[in-house]
Formats: C-alpha cells, sequence, structure tokens
C-alpha cells in the first residue's frame, strides 16, 4: 500500500486518499460544470454548490466518525480538548456516510435559500458523486482503510503491517472492500449515464444514483470490519452496521421520490398531450 505516496522524495504530510479525494473532486466539478452548461445551467451554480458540499461532506463525515466512536474522545471531552482531534493532527477517520447525509441537507438549504430549481442542478451534478466513490475509494485502498473481514478463498489481499488493515489483521489475507467499492462506483456511474437516454424528468439521476449506491452500501457492509461501536443490530449470528440502517433509509425515500416525480411527470405529460389535441 502506498498512504504517502511522495514519501520517497521527503514528503510526507500529503496522503494517498487525500490526493484521490481532491482529483476526484476536481474532475467531478469540471465534469459537472461542462453537464451543466449543456442542460442550461448557469456554471456558477454548480461552483457554489459543489464548495457547499465540499465542505458539509468533510464536516459531516468526521462529526459522525465522532459519534460512532464516542469512547475515542471521551478522554478530550472530559479535559476539554478539541473533540475533533485524538492527540494528532488532521481529520483522519470519516465516516462517508455522514458526510453525504449533511452534504444532501446542506445542498437542499442552499437551493432553498438561492430560489433555485434543484432538479436540473441535481441531474447535472449526481454523477460526479459515482466518479468521486470510484476514485477515493482507490485512495482507502491505497491508505489501508475501510477494509474488509477475513477472507476464506483466494480473493483476500494481506495489508502491510503500517497500515490500519495489517495492523488489524497481521498476516492475514482480508477482504479488498474499497477496491469493490470502487468497482461498484464506476458501474453505478455507467448505469446512470445509460439510463439518461431514456430520461423523462428532472431528479432522474439524482435519485437513481441514491437508490443504487444505497443498495451497494448495503451489501458490502457484510463484507467490511466494524468494530463494536458501529453495530445497529444483531440478528441471529448477522450483524447489522449503523450506515446499513441508514442507506435502508436512504433507499426508501430515493424509491418513494422516484415514483412520485415519476407519476407527477406523467401526468403533465398526459394533460399536455390532452390540451393539444
Amino acid at each position: 500500500m502506498y498512504p504517502q505516496p511522495l514519501k520517497f522524495i521527503g514528503i510526507e504530510f500529503i496522503r494517498s486518499y487525500g490526493v484521490m479525494l481532491a482529483l476526484g473532486f476536481l474532475i467531478g466539478i469540471l465534469w459537472a460544470r461542462k453537464r451543466a452548461v449543456k442542460a442550461s445551467i448557469p456554471s456558477e451554480h454548480v461552483i457554489d454548490l459543489s464548495f457547499i458540499v465540499l465542505i458539509a461532506s468533510v464536516i459531516g463525515s468526521r462529526f459522525f466518525y465522532v459519534v460512532y466512536h464516542l469512547d475515542e474522545f471521551s478522554n478530550n471531552l472530559l479535559n476539554m480538548v478539541n473533540p475533533f482531534q485524538a492527540g494528532t493532527v488532521g481529520i483522519a477517520g470519516l465516516s462517508m456516510m455522514g458526510g453525504i447525509i449533511l452534504a444532501l441537507a446542506s445542498a437542499v438549504i442552499f437551493l432553498i435559500v438561492k430560489k433555485i430549481n434543484p432538479w436540473p442542478l441535481f441531474d447535472a451534478m449526481m454523477p460526479m458523486f459515482a466518479l468521486g466513490l470510484g476514485i477515493t475509494r482507490v485512495g482507502c485502498f491505497l491508505n489501508g482503510c475501510c477494509y474488509g473481514l477475513p477472507a476464506h478463498d483466494h480473493f483476500g489481499l494481506v495489508f502491510p503491517m503500517e497500515s490500519p488493515a495489517g495492523f488489524h489483521y497481521p498476516g492475514i489475507p482480508i477482504i479488498p472492500t474499497q477496491l469493490y467499492s470502487s468497482i461498484a462506483g464506476f458501474i453505478i456511474l455507467a448505469v446512470v449515464l445509460i439510463s439518461e437516454r431514456y430520461k423523462r424528468f428532472d431528479g432522474h439521476s439524482f435519485w437513481l444514483t441514491i437508490g443504487l449506491y444505497s443498495i451497494w452500501r448495503f451489501i458490502i457492509d457484510f463484507f467490511r470490519y466494524y468494530e463494536g461501536s458501529m453495530i445497529f443490530a444483531t440478528i441471529g449470528d448477522q450483524a447489522f452496521s449503523k450506515n446499513q440502517f441508514l442507506t435502508v433509509l436512504l433507499f426508501l425515500l430515493s424509491v418513494i421520490a422516484y415514483i412520485i416525480m415519476y407519476l407527477r411527470n406523467k401526468k403533465k405529460t398526459a394533460r399536455n398531450d390532452k390540451g393539444n389535441t
């Protein structure tokens, strides 16, 4: 693994995850601007919303991580030390689901305040989420975080001891859930782009992306390692993570919203056709 890609020239503060995150965001925003122009959406709306989403996703990811790991920060709280740091500089320790939720909430508030129709803009920008998933999960793999459980077949990888995965499972082949999630991100991106050929209403790409990601995240979490504080419920021998609970809610929301918007568009089209006869 290569958590510090420039360590060979003495630069240690640059992390692979941060590089891939920045790369995904940069490519995504350039692509989103191009899609926005094609959809007759002012490009400045993409820039403004991208900035808000970036800040909100980092804060949300860190906040949810702290909430999920209160025992890790309990001494900081008691000693009136910054609860968002555990004795080190940086923001190591992020929960992606927290970032998604706060980013969505912040985006909605921003669009309401600016009185901007959200759905065309969301559709133009949403593929960058799937693209970002595909790119940044490679960063997770290089960093050795967000790792899976021990593998019982030939598809496991042994992570080096200096990585979080290797430290927790020294010399043990584990499931490379980061790479599977990266592949899933690109697959979701392809499905959404292909489906846009048959798009009938604004909001299609947004809710489809949310729904597909929710399904994938629910599935992959069965193979990811989670500490006890991240377990939401246990049924029989099967543990369900808190993130899986959130993905169920997101999936239900995406399905309900998609159906409502589809039916509204269908009725609107029928009225227009009737009025033109």
